[in-house]
């Protein structure tokens, strides 16, 4: 009898846990678990981390208890697998809300539709276009090709077009206002009646991983602005793998390659990538040679760009991720998913010495009603 009540026991015991949902911490309705998976630790996802952890802080002075589980495929940006298998825990762990950054598209869609069948929201970071077969409660980001034509038009400036840039060709130097943002949209309307002939360039492509979903929108939406000039020419595109150290290796390769006078600009689709190039040029003396169009906005690229050492940047808001990430994953834990956005794009813009400020250190954001969140919980 006393074996068979302590299984009785067990079984009680089991049977809470699984309607809990498993989770230590289920009995605490002011608790919220994330699990956050980005495809490294460099500075981008440092930054919208050190945010995540901002907003936080802020939640917890209205009794909301964040805990974030951030976790890093071993192998970085290449390792699919690593990430599969970090989600699957977070499935396991029945976490009330998931954040990735997908190291590859369709690598991560089957474990991201079993967390569909858990019933576990996903947040996606670093992008807006939906990922088919797969219920994506909320993107926060950018459109990764609209962000690098933004960065295709900023290049045109420096090589002499109209701009904001002093590169900008003699009467073609703008000055809008320092609030205005510098959107793709700002570019089209500027360059709507230019002559396509009147500028002319080279440029080399440090792409990140070649052939994943990021570089291929990033590399289109370069070239989408880049294609419509005769005269600017693509000399190579060599990928960087998202990491600084490859994109020293690369802009070395390319300062051998090609004498000063030969290549005038280096396109780098993630800040890492950028200042790994800028370095390499720096060792070889060719700092005063080839212009760094960079991406990202991390916390140190305002200081790069107000150093000269960056020419400049497309920024991808990634403060926004962890500020706003944080708040919809809280609403959607709390079955307030009606009022989270599908898309909240940070609006890629270009970034340059001339409004550096408003980025870094100067970050604002619209203040999140955590009391009204508390008080529509469900």
């Amino acid at each position: 009898m006393k074996k068979l009540a302590v299984m009785f026991l067990l079984l009680a015991l089991l049977v809470t846990s699984v309607s809990a949902g498993g989770r230590q911490d289920a009995g605490d309705p002011m608790t919220v678990r994330i699990g956050f998976t980005p495809p490294d630790v460099t500075g981008p996802f440092q930054t919208a981390m050190r945010f995540m952890e901002r907003a936080r802080n802020e939640a917890a002075r209205y009794g909301i208890t964040i805990v974030i589980d951030e976790r890093v495929p071993p192998l970085g940006h290449a390792d699919i697998a690593g990430q599969v298998a970090i989600i699957e825990n977070f499935i396991v762990q029945r976490v009330d809300a998931i954040l990735v950054s997908p190291t590859d598209i369709d690598g991560v869609r089957p474990v991201l539709q079993e967390a569909n069948r858990a019933g576990i929201p996903i947040i996606a970071l670093n992008m807006l276009s939906p990922i088919d077969g797969v219920d994506i409660a909320s993107f926060v980001g950018f459109d990764n090709r609209i962000a690098a034509e933004v960065t295709g038009w900023s290049t045109i400036n420096a090589l002499g077009g109209p701009g904001v840039l002093p590169q900008a060709g003699p009467g073609l130097r703008q000055t809008p206002p320092q609030a205005t943002h510098l959107n793709a949209d700002w570019w089209r309307n500027l360059y709507a009646g230019v002559d396509r002939n009147s500028v002319s360039g080279r440029v080399y492509i440090i792409e990140g991983i070649h052939g994943d979903y990021f570089s291929n929108a990033r590399n289109q939406g370069f070239l989408d602005v880049i294609d419509q000039f005769p005269n600017v020419e693509v000399l190579g595109i060599q990928p960087g793998n998202w990491n600084r150290a490859v994109s020293i290796s690369v802009t070395e390769n390319i300062v051998a390659r090609f004498p000063p006078g030969q290549v005038d600009a280096i396109f780098a689709p993630s800040a890492e990538m950028g200042f790994g190039a800028r370095l390499a040029l720096e060792a070889a003396g060719r700092q005063n040679d080839v212009m760094v169009m960079s991406h990202g906005g991390v916390v140190e690229t305002g200081d790069w760009i107000r150093g000269d050492r960056l020419t400049a940047d497309t920024w991808h808001g990634f403060p926004d991720w962890g500020w706003y990430a944080v708040k919809f994953a809280v609403m959607l834990a709390w079955g307030q998913g009606d009022q989270v956005p599908q898309f909240h794009d940070i609006g890629a813009r270009t970034q340059w010495a001339g409004n550096a400020d408003m980025f870094f250190p100067n970050v604002q954001f619209a203040p999140v009603p955590w009391q009204q969140i508390i008080n529509n919980r469900r």
